[in-house]
């Protein structure tokens, strides 16, 4: 799901200058590559991509962190990591139908469309959380659900005008008419983005973070979403497939009813209290609550099970360079504090003693600091936009 936000911006909700992908009516099957549908799909063909063999110009912004990714990782380990980086400066966009080959592309929404693209990555819509290979995160969380939604509630939904003080961001919205197909009813609470925890709202939730950091979850973000009632949310598309997007619900009016609805694809499933789901969001999706009542999910950007350590350490490794541009500067002491700037970033915030209520709930502790609205200038083209 693909938003510019008004905090420290996940990329799970930025839209990058690419349009958003809304379906008024079907794509044209000349637009999509047929494939067969199986347990999981054939990725398009590595043959179809751009010619990818040139390194990009080394005085760029994107050539200096191709040049990063090579010293820091072997390039045989990288090669896809490396590919979809030069098809981004290339403006290249996957498109590929994902339905059943019994169904006509014209009348499925069905269709995978990324301009941030690993190539060879299986797809699937939902993912079947009991067998998909990445550890025991998908068993393990949904045990933490109780514990969870007791800290959500009470911070959250007991005085939200407090929590709005005290917060980072809190519930923010869609700032750009790219991002229309949310409208104004979907809005998000951010605990982590680009691998990189908030150390104010973790501080507020810090059972719900742990939860995620000590069941493993493989997450570049973590945040609440909520959604408004009787609103929908447009067909669109997330244009990034190395990452699945899974979420945990929370908080679903008349749970079981089939009032909340998601679908990705073709294939509609309700959201139900405290039941995983996994799906991936580089295929067409759009959302429901036909309730009278708020929607409130745990939502999670993971890896795609598919990549290897290497090659998520890469990913994660371009993140920070968008984030600290510092990263690839060709100063040595301003790399090397850059460095130590990233590893402070990536360690999990301390969690304060007073934290166990919300700050300023009973906990004391006045409003912190919020964090700016504004994003690193130095990453310029079409990079910016990597994995949004």
């Amino acid at each position: 799901m693909i938003l510019r936000l008004q905090c420290l911006v996940p990329l799970a909700v930025l839209l990058s200058s690419t349009d958003s992908f809304l379906l008024t009516s079907p794509p044209s099957s000349k637009q999509y590559s047929s494939a067969r549908w199986m347990v999981a799909m054939e990725p398009q063909p590595a043959s179809s991509l751009p010619d990818t063999s040139t390194p990009l110009p080394p005085h760029t912004f994107a050539g200096m962190v191709e040049q990063s990714l090579l010293e820091k990782f072997n390039e045989k380990d990288i090669t896809r990591v490396l590919t979809s980086w030069r098809l981004l400066e290339k403006d290249y966009e996957h498109r590929e139908y994902a339905g059943p080959s019994d169904l006509s592309p014209e009348s499925s929404q069905c269709h995978q469309h990324c301009h941030s693209y690993v190539p060879g990555l299986s797809i699937r819509p939902f993912w079947d959380v009991a067998t998909h290979g990445d550890g025991d995160w998908t068993r393990t969380l949904p045990k933490r659900y109780k514990e969870i939604r007791e800290e959500f509630t009470r911070v959250a939904l007991t005085d939200p005008d407090q929590l709005e003080r005290q917060g980072n961001n809190i519930w923010a919205g869609a700032l750009t008419e790219d991002a229309s197909s949310y409208g104004v009813d979907w809005k998000t609470l951010v605990l982590c983005d680009r691998g990189v925890w908030d150390p104010v709202n973790v501080n507020l939730f810090p059972k719900t973070s742990k939860a995620v950091r000590d069941c493993g979850v493989p997450a570049t973000e973590v945040f609440f979403a909520s959604m408004k009632p009787n609103s929908s949310i447009k067909p669109h598309t997330d244009f990034t497939n190395f990452v699945l997007t899974s979420h945990l619900p929370l908080v679903i009016p008349e749970s079981g009813n089939n009032k909340c609805r998601l679908t990705i694809g073709d294939e509609t499933r309700q959201w139900i209290d405290g039941q995983l789901m996994l799906f991936d969001t580089s295929i067409m999706h759009d959302a429901i609550n036909e309730s009278d009542q708020m929607r409130y999910i745990l939502m999670m950007r993971v890896w795609h099970p598919d990549l290897t350590p290497t090659e998520r350490q890469a990913l994660q490794h371009t993140y920070d360079c968008l984030n600290v541009p510092e990263l690839v500067s060709s100063d040595p002491g301003e790399r090397s504090l850059a460095e130590r700037q990233v590893q402070a970033m990536h360690e999990f915030p301390a969690i304060q003693r007073a934290a166990a209520a919300p700050v300023g709930f009973g906990g004391g502790g006045g409003k912190q600091k919020k964090k700016s609205n504004k994003k690193n200038k130095k990453a310029k083209g079409a990079t910016k936009g990597f994995g949004s």
